[in-house]
């Protein structure tokens, strides 16, 4: 696949608010693990080969286990991930395939079980946040680093 536009040169205010955008995600008080697994998910959902690439590297640097990224996409087969992650990837695949149907009240309310409102709020825009990556990496076919992909011993 061949880049069609490099967003980040052509436009630098654009890619700037972006990344102040990201940079905000980090400062909450979200898991740096769970935030972690939310762009993955969200990125496997996008096929956004770029950022899928990028977080479960980012992932493994940070002591993810590979079973656990393995098992990512099949979460809810997996007991692999505690009730707060499957939570958050629950809320994830909710708030990332938006099909003009509103959120259930049901969804919400089993989400809010394992976030207090501010941290659910924070997850919410971690969300969006990753789209809005995926939604200009695959608008513009940025590809992903060819290189050989270290494996977590």
């Amino acid at each position: 696949m061949k880049t069609r536009l490099d967003y980040h040169s052509k436009h630098p205010a654009a890619f700037k608010a972006l990344l102040q955008f990201s940079q905000y995600v980090e400062t909450t008080n979200l898991e740096h693990s769970l935030l972690e697994l939310v762009k993955i998910r969200a990125s496997q959902i996008n096929a956004c080969a770029f950022c899928v690439h990028m977080h479960t590297r980012d992932a493994r640097k940070a002591g993810e286990t590979e079973a656990r990224l393995y098992l990512l996409s099949a979460w809810r087969e997996s007991s692999l991930f505690s009730p707060r992650e499957r939570a958050a990837l629950l809320w994830t695949e909710t708030i990332t395939q938006l099909t003009g149907q509103p959120v259930s009240d049901e969804i919400y309310n089993e989400v809010l079980e394992h976030f207090l409102e501010e941290d659910l709020i924070d997850l919410t825009v971690s969300i969006g946040m990753i789209n809005v990556w995926n939604r200009m990496n695959a608008a513009f076919q940025l590809a992903h680093p060819v290189e050989p992909m270290e494996l977590a011993s």
